[in-house]
């Protein structure tokens, strides 16, 4: 600002009320001020405007597992428009599902002063963002609730969604459905492997532990799972895929196979409906997930003193034919 008013012949107050558009500024004195400022590429600091002038720093912070998924790409998305609408942008991070990754993001992302936080937790003790929240930094948990502390929540409903997938695999004649999921470590993959119970006790089937897998979905993984989980006497004649990522994986391990059991996802993903036969899935609104948690925290932001919520956010199964398919 000392060179911008150095070179338009004028005083740093001067300068300041012209960048900050205030009054009581004669039009030819803005005229060089402007023409100063472009000369010499000047730019505000909003960080350190918003500090010296107490206020936020137009800034909120997400925490996704993997900004590469289009799951989170879509995520990320709805909640830059929601931020934009509240005039703030947004800070997006991977954890990479590390849950010190996640731990430094959010500090970092706190030290830089955001003003609330989202994040799609990677672990499960979350007892460091109390310093936080206590010191007035809002944060809502997307996707996976917090692990040790009491803090607002966005979900889907990951056991109902699962249950029906069951149920509608069942009502096309299946009795033997394997289930292959994510880490059980991770809460999403948890829910959709207990809705699965669930699902077989209601539809009368009985639960084989050797038709289920649980673990990070790899390419390798889920072919060594195929083999074993889908050829013999006793094969799975349907399967569940409890990610986008599992379904993905899986549908290449199945791409040459010469028996195609019914398929069932959940989440949906691009290209699925164009397939032969297009994939059954379990869909829910990945743009509303991210406009619930951001319009959660920005009334936060706002003021909003009430106690933390838990809002789950309801799934509709969508029949395209794989999961129509009989044994």
């Amino acid at each position: 600002m000392s060179d911008v008013a150095r070179l338009a012949g004028v005083s740093i107050k001067t300068v300041s009320r012209v960048v900050n558009d205030e009054p009581a500024v004669h039009p030819d004195t803005a005229e060089r001020v402007m023409a100063a400022i472009e000369q010499l590429g000047f730019r505000r600091n909003l960080g350190a405007r918003n500090l010296r002038r107490g206020s936020t720093t137009g800034t909120i912070g997400l925490i996704v597992e993997d900004v590469g998924n289009p799951f989170y790409s879509e995520l990320n998305r709805a909640v830059e428009r929601i931020a934009t609408s509240f005039g703030r942008q947004v800070l997006t991070g991977s954890s990479e599902e590390n849950s010190d990754r996640e731990r430094e993001l959010v500090l970092e992302f706190c030290a830089r002063r955001v003003d609330g936080i989202l994040v799609v937790p990677a672990g499960l003790q979350h007892g460091y963002l109390v310093p936080e929240m206590r010191a007035g930094t809002p944060v809502v948990f997307i996707d996976r609730p917090a692990g040790d502390i009491v803090a607002d929540t966005v979900l889907v409903d990951n056991l109902g969604g699962t249950i029906e997938a069951v149920t509608h695999l069942a009502k096309h004649g299946h009795r033997r459905i394997a289930f292959l999921g994510d880490s059980p470590d991770i809460f999403t993959a948890a829910e959709r492997l207990r809705g699965f119970r669930e699902g077989c006790v209601r539809n009368g089937i009985s639960y084989d532990e050797s038709l289920v897998s649980m673990r990070t979905p790899t390419q390798e993984g889920i072919g060594d799972a195929v083999k074993r989980l889908l050829h013999g006497p006793d094969a799975a004649t349907a399967v569940i895929a409890g990610n986008n990522r599992v379904a993905v994986h899986l549908l290449r391990a199945l791409a040459h196979a010469e028996y195609r059991p019914a398929m069932v996802g959940f989440d949906d993903f691009e290209l699925a409906d164009l397939l032969d036969p297009p994939v059954t899935v379990v869909a829910h609104d990945v743009s509303a997930l991210g406009h619930a948690a951001a319009e959660l925290l920005f009334a936060r932001v706002q003021g909003d003193q009430s106690p933390p919520r838990k809002v789950v956010l309801p799934v509709h199964l969508v029949a395209r034919g794989s999961g129509e398919v009989a044994p």
